[in-house]
């Protein structure tokens, strides 16, 4: 809302909630009071354009039958990501990887956030065929990563200065990472070892990845260049990266470096705008022909 509400072609017709009901967003949603004077509902319009699903996973499946099929439907779940409604086909949403087919779709399955960023980092090497080694990842997400709802890890007082593993080995994003590696490299055969963490900090993802290569840092550097041309959200940094660059933005920043055959990938984006509300603005504009930057050409919450 907070993108949608600022982005000149875009017309919020209703918002569903099933805890707010008659309040104001603003109400809510503090930061938007003046913004808008929408108030949360419970029913479906179907005379609009298109329907952004942002609730927990598996209620997609529910809903769909419900909405038109001439509306378009961009789903922020992981409903559709791996197999797409049997009835109403989805393309998965992440535009450096299937823009062409996101322009001419009728619904989209948003990426994952750790998905984004991991993807993002390993694209070009993939799309080249030079991934012959095991790739290792640690990568750290701030509590937003774990939705709004409250848990025995997401308190303030549990989060702040402390730091700590989950889903070793086995988070639910790793499906679609190794499917589009798959894809985009079919050959590859070695291990994909993902350690998330949860950060003391309240928004964004910084991972690290590394793995071997024999290629060399500048040719590396523009493969990645060449790679991201086009894609307006992607750009690699010479230095060294940090996550208040990224920090409120549709960005996402990414970093090679290199020692003898070990090479480095560092990533950093928003987790609730690369990672997923930024993303399907940008999916939206794709779908309807809209410029691929228009209403996120946002400002990056440095200090």
């Amino acid at each position: 809302m907070r993108v949608l509400i600022n982005h000149p072609s875009v017309e919020i017709d209703f918002v569903i909630s099933k805890t707010q009901v008659g309040r104001h967003v603003w109400e809510v949603h503090t930061d938007l009071i003046g913004d808008t004077q929408l108030k949360f509902c419970t029913e479906f319009d179907s005379n609009v354009d298109l329907v952004f699903l942002c609730q927990s996973h598996g209620f997609s499946t529910k809903l769909i039958h419900e909405i038109n099929e001439n509306i378009k439907i961009i789903d922020l779940s992981q409903d559709f990501r791996i197999k797409s409604h049997p009835d109403r086909p989805f393309v998965y949403g992440l535009p450096e990887l299937n823009k062409s087919e996101i322009v001419g779709a009728q619904n989209v399955a948003n990426p994952g956030c750790f998905a984004t960023a991991i993807q993002l980092a390993l694209l070009p090497m993939l799309s080249s065929g030079s991934i012959n080694s095991d790739i290792h990842i640690n990568a750290t997400t701030g509590s937003t990563g774990a939705g709004v709802s409250l848990g025995d890890t997401s308190h303030f007082s549990w989060r702040e200065n402390n730091l700590s593993v989950y889903k070793p080995f086995v988070h639910q994003h790793l499906a679609e990472i190794k499917m589009n590696i798959l894809k985009k490299q079919p050959e590859f055969n070695n291990e994909i070892i993902f350690l998330p963490q949860r950060g003391a900090f309240t928004r964004g993802i910084f991972s690290c990845i590394h793995l071997r290569s024999a290629l060399d840092i500048e040719f590396l550097s523009d493969l990645y260049v060449s790679f991201y041309s086009t894609d307006p959200f992607v750009h690699l940094s010479e230095k060294s990266i940090n996550l208040k660059q990224v920090i409120n933005t549709n960005k996402c920043l990414i970093y090679l470096e290199k020692r003898n055959d070990q090479l480095m990938i560092l990533v950093a984006l928003d987790n609730l705008l690369k990672g997923a509300s930024g993303q399907a603005v940008q999916n939206m504009n794709l779908m309807f022909g809209l410029e691929e930057k228009i209403g996120l050409q946002l400002k990056a919450s440095a200090f």
